[in-house]
């Protein structure tokens, strides 16, 4: 994403009247390796940009000298009751969360230690190293929670009207101009990817995995094949055509549960900010990291784009967006009416250098949004995971929705049993048997006919990564709650 100098934007300052309240900090993982090569992994210089945006945030929330410190947050030693911290359960995203983590409460030395009964001063391993519990992002988080090492878009989505809708991206008038005028491009530079791409894969179907091989190539490799065709203008170009192939897949004006991660993050959005204006809750900042997917799905609902072209592009690794509630009141317990909301974002990691700035959500004209006004909005996108109105929205009717329905559960149920006159004892074992005598058919038939022969399990080739699985039409990218 290269964010361009927005009038709107700036650095915002707490004035001298302003009390911080809480923040949600959402945040893209750091950079890592190829989806082309499974499992992704996350890489020392990803480790680096989330831990400085750690830092950042550190300066920004948690630091006693800031001017924009959360209001009674402590600052030396975590509270654990003042945090949240949620990574859905894929090694780059929980990776990332942690080193973030150690920039924003790094380790308190003597600070840290403890004095027992017998007298003995106990200090923390790692100087006074803090363990933060990150959290696996749960059903609150579903419709956005996916594992980095995928490339299909919603290929964890839960949610099959989104599934379908992403799909239709690829009937488009749009995606199939495309296919078309873009062949040669890509077929120009097979020499640069031929091993992993061949020449029927080198084309938009595949914009994203393509210059995702390329982007991390040109990061880590010091040696890339036929990098003489890798000009700045091809460069460009890849990175733009990867934009308009996960935009277009990630959110549609006319069909809005395309971006259900974005629907499911609002969701979480507000109800976490709302336990931080209880005085019954000490939450005062909830942290989870997922996918750049959900940052473009978000993106479309909330009007951004209407705002700048830049936020139909991917963000940069470690890029974060933050939702910070504040008041003017005096009061240690103010009123909904009295608390605002200010959306931040920093494309990259968050410095001093590429600060998060302040953006207008909703087509709205200023950046600071009443509560009231937030809520309303956000509900207008917003769908709850898991919900009775997620189930509805997602036409899923099975698992965790199927308490929803119970009649056509037991209408289901009622059928399959009166389909049989066996027993249950008797269907299972048949069912059993039946099961065990397809899978070793199968295997029999892959190691005679195939020529194959049973080894110790290998690296993924890479041409496998992208055959389009059964029932999809494209693969693009992920990171938690779409693609990272």
């Amino acid at each position: 994403m290269h964010t361009k100098a927005l009038l709107l934007a700036s650095i915002p300052a707490a004035t001298a009247a302003e009390t911080i309240l809480g923040a949600y900090i959402f945040s893209r993982h750091g950079d890592r390796t190829t989806k082309a090569y499974s499992p992704t992994k996350l890489t020392a210089l990803g480790a680096e940009q989330v831990y400085l945006s750690g830092s950042w945030y550190r300066s920004r929330y948690i630091d006693e000298k800031s001017s924009t410190r959360i209001n009674g947050i402590s600052s030396d030693l975590a509270d654990l009751t003042e945090l949240a911290v949620t990574a859905p359960a894929d090694n780059v995203l929980q990776g990332s969360a942690g080193f973030f983590l150690q920039g924003l409460y790094p380790p308190a030395g003597s600070v840290n230690s403890q004095k027992l009964a017998n007298g003995t001063t106990i200090e923390a391993p790692l100087s006074g190293y803090q363990y933060i519990p990150v959290n696996s992002a749960t059903v609150t988080s579903r419709g956005s929670n996916q594992a980095e090492s995928s490339a299909w878009l919603q290929g964890n989505s839960g949610c099959p009207a989104a599934v379908n809708s992403s799909q239709a991206y690829f009937q488009s008038k749009e995606y199939l101009e495309l296919l078309g005028s873009t062949k040669e491009f890509y077929q120009s530079l097979l020499p640069v990817y031929e091993s992993t791409f061949p020449s029927e894969s080198a084309t938009f179907k595949n914009a994203y995995s393509i210059f995702d091989y390329i982007h991390v190539s040109t990061i880590h490799n010091a040696s890339i094949p036929s990098s003489n065709l890798l000009t700045p203008s091809n460069l460009q170009t890849l990175s733009d055509l990867a934009n308009i192939h996960e935009f277009g897949l990630g959110y549609n004006a006319s069909s809005p549960i395309r971006a259900v991660a974005g629907s499911v993050l609002a969701s979480h959005i507000v109800s976490t900010l709302n336990s931080s204006i209880s005085s019954s809750s000490s939450q005062k900042l909830n942290i989870q990291f997922g996918p750049y997917g959900t940052f473009g799905s978000f993106f479309g609902l909330s009007q951004l784009p209407s705002v700048s072209p830049d936020f139909t592009a991917i963000v940069d690794y470690a890029s974060s967006m933050t939702f910070e509630l504040f008041t003017t009141s005096s009061s240690s317990s103010p009123s909904e009416n009295e608390v605002s909301v200010r959306f931040l974002f920093a494309n990259g990691t968050a410095s001093d250098s590429n600060p998060a700035k302040v953006y207008p959500l909703f087509g709205q004209d200023k950046t600071e949004l009443p509560w009231t006004t937030f809520v309303s909005e956000m509900n207008k996108i917003a769908l709850e995971g898991g919900s009775k109105e997620w189930c509805d929205a997602c036409g899923e009717k099975t698992g965790e929705c199927a308490d929803y329905y119970p009649a056509e559960s037991a209408g289901v149920a009622a059928a399959a049993k009166s389909g049989s006159g066996m027993s249950n004892a008797v269907a299972g074992v048949i069912g059993a048997m039946v099961t065990l005598g397809v899978v070793l058919g199968l295997q029999a038939l892959i190691l005679g006919v195939g020529g194959l022969r049973l080894t110790k399990r290998r690296k993924q080739d890479p041409s496998e990564v992208f055959q389009v699985p059964a029932g999809k039409t494209s693969f693009s990218d992920t990171s938690s709650t779409q693609k990272a």
